[in-house]
């Protein structure tokens, strides 16, 4: 059995062929935190002694693993939401173009809003990028009319609704790093649920339980019991059933340089509409995409790439994205600046 080793701060190592577990990179994560974090993207609220079987360790050393990685920001395991399975609520991609003085500003303040996520600076810094959730015509109508618009500084806002996801919520670019086989996966994989189908109406109940697992995926049902003022029978019954809905699933918040996945870079493509499925589900496939989704606006197809330097990019733009069919126009924007991943978190 693997003993922990000290705590370890600081950017994680490059990706690549695999170290012992107990070796770790220049910057001191090692293989087995990579493992963990796998671990938890195939299922977030697992026990730590299912974990610590299926990597071969302690369960003492599985969980001092996490509290360190949690402790200091590097591993998050989060409660996401699926706004379309909520009915009339809507993902929107936003664009604001603002002049470069009043862009560091105007992202912190996106990113104090608690439906915005994944608010980054990009086009030199006189952009900002963002996910908004709104839950209905009028939040969306009042974000994206009313108040952005009136900010000073701002020059412009585009938003692009998400018709569908092609890559991204309860799937991840963790899952296409390879870090565990394919048997440590089958024992880590929880039975599939069934799918329930029709929107979901969320009572207050509902919205603090959601809101408790935003913050933690891992909060105990004792805790999310008194959280909701519900049983923790009526608390794990209720997960389940918004999880077969598809309004909840669970993500993981993860310091990238924790494996070694390199910058990310936005692309907007023009896809003749006939060829836009193919196009997605192609572009879904690359081990390079982490979100990919067909959307409106003056672009039909939206995906964040992460390579791990510059050549790398070039490569996959001049290889993989080339090959996409009838792709007529491609914009590409390296984020230069993350202020907010995902939801709740500056």
């Amino acid at each position: 059995m693997e003993s922990d080793s000290t705590d370890r701060h600081g950017s994680a190592g490059a990706s690549g062929p695999s170290r012992p577990s107990g070796s770790s990179g220049p910057s001191g994560y090692d293989e087995l935190d990579r493992r963990l974090v796998h671990a938890l993207q195939i299922d977030g609220r697992a026990p730590f002694s299912t974990i610590a079987a299926a990597l071969g360790v302690s369960d003492r050393t599985i969980a001092r693993r996490y509290t360190r990685l949690r402790s200091t920001g590097a591993l998050r395991v989060l409660g996401g939401i699926d706004p379309t399975a909520l009915g009339g609520a809507v993902l929107w991609l936003v664009r604001v173009r603002c002049a470069p003085s009043a862009s560091v500003s105007v992202a912190e303040a996106l990113a104090r809003r608690p439906d915005t996520s994944w608010v980054s600076l990009t086009s030199g810094g006189t952009e900002i990028t963002c996910t908004v959730r709104t839950e209905s015509d009028a939040d969306s109508e009042a974000l994206l009319l009313a108040r952005l618009p009136r900010t000073p500084r701002v020059e412009g806002v585009s938003a692009h609704s998400v018709l569908h996801s092609f890559y991204g919520g309860p799937d991840n670019l963790i899952a296409k790093l390879g870090l565990l086989d394919a048997e440590t996966v089958t024992a880590l994989s929880p039975p599939p649920l069934p799918h329930r189908p029709g929107p979901v109406r969320l009572d207050d109940g509902d919205r603090r339980l959601l809101a408790a697992l935003a913050a933690d995926g891992r909060t105990g049902t004792e805790q999310l019991a008194k959280v909701t003022g519900w049983s923790p029978t009526t608390v794990r019954r209720r997960m389940t059933e918004l999880r077969e809905h598809g309004v909840l699933y669970l993500d993981i918040d993860c310091d990238g340089r924790l494996l070694g996945i390199g910058t990310r870079t936005l692309l907007w493509l023009s896809v003749a509409p006939p060829y836009l499925e193919e196009a997605g589900r192609a572009l879904a496939g690359h081990p390079e995409v982490a979100f990919a989704a067909a959307t409106t606006g003056p672009t039909n197809l939206y995906a964040t790439v992460v390579c791990p330097d510059q050549r790398a990019l070039y490569r996959y733009l001049t290889t993989r994205v080339a090959a996409l069919p009838a792709v007529t126009h491609v914009e590409t924007a390296p984020v230069i600046r993350t202020v907010k991943q995902a939801a709740n978190r500056l």
